[in-house]
């Protein structure tokens, strides 16, 4: 039950609206039970042989204008509550994104984008319909309940004592199927989660599973997680599905009663023949509020076990976040210092960054190397700070990085990562990020450094060309040209470049790093590259091996010293001479 303060400022902020829908809900239950007082008068008068046409015509003219004006009120109240729960479910569905945008790296290495997508549609829909139309049907069950039961006691307390002896069992049977309802929700709604992720995977990987002829077990591991939701399903059905009938079993009971006892009764000119329909009717009334008893604690029991996954998302509080004295500052100058660094991406494995020691001055060029494994674009994702050091620390111009707002250090830096990304837009979108101040004369200046210029030229529709999925239409190299030139966009004192060149031909390669190389003494760069001729100029060349720098240097230094860099240096060179060849 703590979950629903979620919920609680939004149920505030549309009170009026939730006021009046609520109203007119109570307004449509006394005209409802207005019906049953007509067909008694008209019962009664008829029996009675003193009803005429006038009189029939005039009790027809009731009814009528009662279901008018039932339809009229009807219309506001579900304007009012079914629209204000639309709203609550779009201030949840808001404050859920923008919280797990919040999130750190590694909570997204734990958990499967399908258990997001369930948590933002079929939860936040549970929640909607528990707001909506639960608050309906708990408002029904109060008020039409409770007026009918004060109708039938005036036409009869003795009948309606004998009508309502299953109620007390209707309470005991909805404490008892409630409980288990909850707990089966939520294990309904983790299957979900696991087949959304199924059908995602497979249909973002279609084309590998084609490739590799994979349909059928694709479609055996979609049907295993299809069939695990199913059986959920069916469990949590049996349970419903003795409730609802349960609810209906006992208003039948009651008709029962009615008819045997209230017969009696009309028979014995205890009650009118007009007292005993409209008693029948008033029973049918309160039909409709024991059935919404079961649906609204069906609902309820949805809605909070879905606002319970909810608010476990909502109470993961980010790894890395700004510390309560972090500041901000202005343009960096781009000295780095790293002391000690080591990092291990859980608590309990194995570090893969060990005593990372490292100067670099202002504008000048670190370029990383190393074998697969060595830790090479783990050290790139500690100066934006995607991960933070589990030892040591980076210091930007002499502060600790953790003590600046992430805004602020992430303003300074622009990152590409190994796989770079992309949105399912046009070029231009996925260059600028969608940002409608970009100037046309920078963003061509990045096209022409990023050697993408006349690439972008021979697309039909330019820059205004749609990627698609994953930017689905672009080849490896030219997706790394739009990433690079994404990144050399913004004029951050900060360039950090994980492999920027290893999709491209050879003379693309050597045109992007003049580029680079250009760009020394006004921005510090790390790049790491397994094409070591893209970093031999660098003022400082880092050779990685097992989380540890094995070797430092210039380019002379290192090729003098015959060891890692050397080696591979100079076997790149007579691969690079025989492709020439």
């Amino acid at each position: 039950m703590k979950s629903l303060r979620l919920i609680k400022p939004y149920l505030l902020e549309n009170r009026p609206a939730i006021a009046f829908g609520i109203a007119c809900l109570i307004a449509v239950d006394i005209f409802q039970l207005f019906i049953p007082r007509v067909l008694k008068w008209a019962v009664d008068d008829l029996t009675a042989f003193n009803a005429g046409s006038a009189d029939l015509a005039a009790y027809a003219g009731y009814i009528a204008a009662t279901g008018i004006l039932i339809g009229v009120f009807r219309y506001f109240w579900r304007w009012c509550l079914i629209g204000s729960s639309r709203r609550v479910e779009e201030g949840l569905r808001n404050i859920l994104f923008a919280h797990i945008q919040t999130l750190s790296a590694s909570y997204f290495d734990g958990i499967k984008t399908g258990d997001l997508m369930a948590h933002a549609t079929n939860d936040l829909q549970h929640v909607r319909m528990a707001i909506g139309m639960g608050l309906v049907a708990l408002t029904d069950a109060i008020v039409l309940g409770a007026a009918a039961i004060g109708f039938m006691v005036y036409i009869n307390l003795k009948l309606t004592l004998f009508v309502l002896i299953p109620m007390p069992l209707i309470v005991l049977g909805t404490r008892f199927f409630s409980r288990k309802m909850h707990r089966l929700y939520q294990k309904v709604q983790a299957s979900f989660s696991d087949l959304t992720e199924v059908a995602r995977e497979h249909l973002a990987g279609i084309r590998i599973i084609k490739a590799y002829n994979r349909q059928s077990a694709a479609a055996l591991k979609f049907t295993e997680a299809s069939g695990d939701y199913v059986a959920n399903n069916i469990r949590l059905v049996r349970i419903t599905g003795s409730f609802f009938p349960m609810m209906l079993l006992f208003s039948n009971l009651s008709l029962a009663v009615v008819l045997f006892l209230g017969g009696r009764q009309t028979i014995t000119a205890t009650i009118t023949p007009g007292d005993f329909v409209a008693f029948i009717s008033y029973l049918g009334l309160i039909t409709w509020p024991m059935m919404a008893l079961g649906w609204v604690t069906n609902l309820i029991q949805r809605g909070t076990a879905s606002l319970d996954r909810i608010d476990k998302i909502l109470k993961t509080r980010p790894q890395i976040d700004d510390r309560p004295d972090a500041v901000g500052f202005g343009r960096a100058a781009g000295r780095f210092l790293f002391e000690n660094v080591a990092f291990a991406y859980k608590s309990d494995s194995r570090p893969v960054l060990t005593a990372v020691n490292l100067t670099v001055e202002p504008g000048q060029i670190v370029g990383i190397v190393g074998p697969t494994g060595s830790g090479k674009s783990t050290l790139l994702s500690l100066i934006p700070r995607i991960y933070d050091v589990s030892a040591g620390r980076i210091l930007l111009d002499g502060i600790d990085i953790r003590s600046l707002t992430l805004k602020s250090l992430r303003s300074q830096i622009s990152f590409i990562p190994q796989e770079p990304f992309f949105f399912s837009g046009t070029i231009r979108d996925n260059i600028t990020l969608a940002d409608a101040h970009v100037r046309e004369v920078d963003l061509l200046q990045a096209m022409r450094a990023a050697a993408l210029y006349d690439t972008i030229r021979v697309f039909p529709d330019g820059l205004d060309t749609r990627v698609g999925e994953k930017g689905i239409i672009l080849s490896g190299g030219q997706k790394q040209r739009i990433a690079l030139a994404r990144a050399l966009l913004p004029a951050t004192p900060v360039l950090v470049l994980d492999d920027p060149i290893s999709q491209v031909d050879m003379e693309t390669g050597a045109e992007i790093i003049r580029n680079i190389k250009a760009l020394a003494g006004r921005r510090t760069i790390f790049m790491v590259s397994h094409r070591l001729s893209a970093v031999y100029f660098a003022d400082t060349i880092l050779a990685m091996d097992s989380g540890r720098i094995v070797e430092s240097g210039r380019h002379a230094d290192l090729m003098a010293s015959g060891n890692y860099y050397a080696k591979t240096f100079r076997l790149q060179e007579l691969e690079e001479a025989y492709r020439a060849d």
